[in-house]
This record gives C-alpha cells, structure tokens and sequence, in this order.
C-alpha cells in the first residue's frame, strides 16, 4: 500500500478513537466543560507545531477572517453538537451521520462557487442516505411471545431489540455535518491561497477557545456542579491528541503527495472502521445492517471525492 494511503487511514483510525474517548466521558463531563478541555488541547497542539514550523507568517488579515468564520460555524458549533451527539446517539452513529458532510460540502460548493454535480456525484449522496437510513433507520420488531413446551422445559428468552436512535441524537449528528460543511465552504479561499494547515487550524481552534471560555459569564453555565477528576481530563486531552492532533497531521500527510480524492476517500472510513471498536468495548459484535450501512456510506464518499 502507498504511504498516503495508509497515512489516510490511519488518520480515520485516530478519529474513531478520538470518538470512543469522548464517549467514555458520557455522564461523566459535562458537555460545556469538555468542549473547553478539547478545544484548549487542541489549540495548544496546533499552536506548538504552528510555532515551531514557522506558520503564522502565512497568515494575513483577510485569511484570519475568513478561518474565523469558519470556525464559528464548523467548530464553534459543530463541535458542540458533534460532542452531544456522541453522548446521546454514540460513536458509531455520529461518526455516521458524520458522512453528510460530503453532500453538504457538494451542495454548498454548487450553490456558492457554481460547481457542477454529475451524475455520479449524485449517486454517492444517494448511496450515503441510503446508508445511513438502512444503518440506523430500520426498526426491528418485537419478537414474538414465548410459547410453554409440553415438558415444561424453560425457554430461552430472545435478545432484547436494540433501543431506537434517539431523535435528538439523530438531529445533532446531521447538524454537525452541516456544521462542517459550512465550515469548510468558509475556509476554502483562505486554504486555497497556501497558508499554513497547522496555522490555520490553531486560528481555528484559537477562536472556539476564546468563545467557550467566554460564555462562562453566562450565569446559567457558570454553574457547573460535577466533580473534577483529572482521570476525566487526561481522557479528553487524549481524545483531542488523537482526534485533532495526530489525526489531522496524518491527514495532510497523506494529502502532501496523495491523490486528493482517494485520501479524502479513505479518511472517511472513520463509520466501519469504528465498528470493531464498538465490538470490543461493549462485547457485542455491530448487526449486519449497521456494516452494511457504513459501507454504502463510504461508497458513496469515493464516488464523490473520487475524479
């Protein structure tokens, strides 16, 4: 395998972690105060490599502007309801829902900058809903009652359905999406004239710092009654390690010298390759229709990413 590639997948892989590590914090954190700990590990991150490879000097005035919109709505916001999704939906469906980032980020393309949407293109949005609707939209039925034997043996109870997706969380993943898709609509110009990655992520993530430590004035969110624990920070930063940090750098790694829509392609494996994740942290191995789901959602992001 090419080493932009497997730098694209790992970088799928350090989200899906990123994500379980949040969803460890469930009930735990609340949602206010983990965004400021992810936000403000994130931003020291970027901020480190920014400084050390020398990146703020390409950064100008218009271009800061530009990223602070773009963090509005694809951090400020998004990452608000990507956090809460994952506390009311978990990992595996957000990460899903994730996947309409794409038709958004087509959609806005078409609309803002006239971009053209083929035939194909259209066929992938069409297969990432139909994924996402076979993933978490299918209600299984209830089994049937138990009938007694004639020797009156005990029958084994059948598995419980599966609770249906909250709505709620179903709403805040597509949200998210929308979130980032605007976001990055946003930041597309300022990208587009060469500056920096890391120094665009750190402006990025900088803004979302200053606004969430901010809204502490707020009286109503001032009050924040859980316990610290330092368990729950370390857990936090390193999900924001993983997800932010590392993630991010093997992502423009891998768009260094790879092709541009493959490595988009395979960093959006984030929906299977979080499955087995799932298997091993709670033991139960995902239904058939949550593999089959994911992976028609991939298919349909190759087929837009892919020229």
């Amino acid at each position: 395998m090419f080493i932009s590639e497997a730098l694209a997948i790992g970088s799928a892989i350090c989200i899906a972690l990123s994500s379980m590590f949040v969803n460890e914090l469930n009930g735990r954190v609340p949602l206010m105060r983990l965004a400021r700990w992810q936000l403000t590990a994130a931003f020291l991150f970027t901020a480190v490599v920014t400084t050390i490879v020398g990146g703020w000097a390409s950064l100008g005035m218009w271009q800061v502007e530009a990223l602070v919109l773009s963090s509005l709505a694809g951090i400020v916001i998004a990452s608000t309801t990507y956090y809460a999704a994952i506390f009311i939906a978990g990992p595996r469906v957000t990460a899903l829902l994730f996947s309409l980032a794409s038709p958004f980020a087509l959609l806005f393309g078409y609309l803002v900058f006239g971009e053209t949407i083929s035939a194909r293109q259209g066929l992938g949005v069409a297969l990432i809903l139909a994924g996402i609707l076979i993933a978490i939209g299918l209600r299984r039925r209830r089994p049937p009652a138990m009938i007694p034997l004639a020797d009156d043996k005990p029958i084994e109870a059948p598995v419980p359905p599966s609770p249906p997706t909250s709505m709620l969380g179903i709403t805040l993943g597509v949200v998210t999406a929308l979130g980032q898709a605007l976001g990055s609509l946003a930041a597309r110009p300022a990208m587009a004239s060469g500056i920096d990655p890391f120094a665009a992520m750190a402006v990025r993530s900088g803004f979302a710092v200053i606004c969430f430590w901010a809204i502490l004035a707020l009286p109503s969110l001032r009050r924040d009654m859980a316990a610290f624990r330092a368990k729950d920070l370390g857990l936090a930063v390193t999900a924001s390690f993983f997800g932010t940090a590392l993630g991010m750098v093997l992502l423009m790694a891998a768009l260094t010298n790879g092709n541009v829509g493959l490595v988009s392609t395979l960093s959006s494996m984030t929906p299977i390759v979080i499955l087995p994740m799932v298997w091993i942290r709670s033991g139960q191995m995902p239904r058939a229709h949550a593999w089959g789901g994911a992976a028609l959602a991939i298919i349909g992001t190759a087929l837009i990413s892919l020229k």
